[in-house]
């Protein structure tokens, strides 16, 4: 098994990968992208997702608030960089000019792995709306906070805890006394128990802030875990899919695409 978050380069590689291999044919099953398709990228990080498009000859701008992450980004797209392929903001995405900054409005924007960690989810994706292009798409990947790991356990320092499922859907007082016995990042992994979002509640707040989801699927088995386990992805089964709330505790991954109404 890799050790996902210890190797940040390989980390790098296999977001190239996996994106190359489930995200992009999944956009361009609505969305075609072509060479010069303009792709935003909020809380980036070291930008292997970014790095998959501008491969497809996309130019790519990525935003992030944690610099270091940053550093190894432009390290390792220094090329890309040097050809005007990519950019990086190191800012809070809503104190961002999106002409004098971004150059412009895009084509597609890319939330993979971040909307789960977004306190005002609601505003956030409002607000994006300024971002787009006129039938521009916006991609979310998240895992339903219900999951067996949707608390982000495996970021956790403890063997134990860091492979036990469900736990984090206790109450606050007994999750929060579990977590310090635990000498865990208490404020850390109680943050990501206030954001965690489930399918109900995003299709919710899409609906609610005036787009239409135009692609979905439900992964029973997360394509991350090709790379984590050895698993093969697989898709939820459409009766699964089909109950709500039921469906949150056995889907380890989602991925939207939207588009303004």
């Amino acid at each position: 098994m890799f050790e996902f978050h210890g190797d940040r380069k390989r980390y790098f590689e296999i977001q190239v990968d996996n994106t190359s291999k489930y995200v992009i044919p999944f956009i361009e099953k609505y969305k075609t992208i072509t060479p010069g398709t303009r792709v935003l990228e909020i809380g980036c990080g070291e930008a292997g997702v970014l790095k998959a498009f501008t491969n497809r000859g996309c130019i790519g701008v990525g935003v992030e608030l944690d610099e270091p992450r940053l550093v190894m980004a432009r390290e390792w797209m220094q090329e890309e960089m040097t050809a005007h392929k990519i950019s990086f903001v190191s800012k809070d995405i809503y104190k961002v000019n999106v002409q004098e900054e971004l150059n412009g409005k895009f084509d597609i924007i890319i939330l993979k792995d971040v909307i789960e960690h977004i306190h005002d989810q609601p505003k956030l994706i409002a607000w994006m709306k300024s971002f787009l292009n006129e039938g521009g798409v916006i991609f979310f990947g998240f895992p339903p906070w219900q999951m067996p790991f949707g608390g982000h356990q495996q970021i956790m320092r403890g063997r134990f805890l860091s492979k036990l499922p469900y736990f984090h859907l206790l109450p606050s007082a007994f999750y929060r006394a579990i977590l310090k016995a635990g000498k865990e990042n208490v404020e850390e992994m109680m943050e990501i128990k206030e954001t965690g979002i489930s399918i109900e509640r995003f299709e919710k707040i899409v609906g609610q802030t005036g787009y239409k989801v135009v692609n979905k699927t439900h992964y029973l088995i997360n394509p991350i875990y090709e790379y984590k386990f050895g698993w093969k992805p697989k898709i939820q089964s459409s009766w699964m899919s089909s109950i709500k709330y039921i469906r949150n505790y056995f889907t380890t991954c989602v991925y939207y695409l939207i588009t303004a109404q």
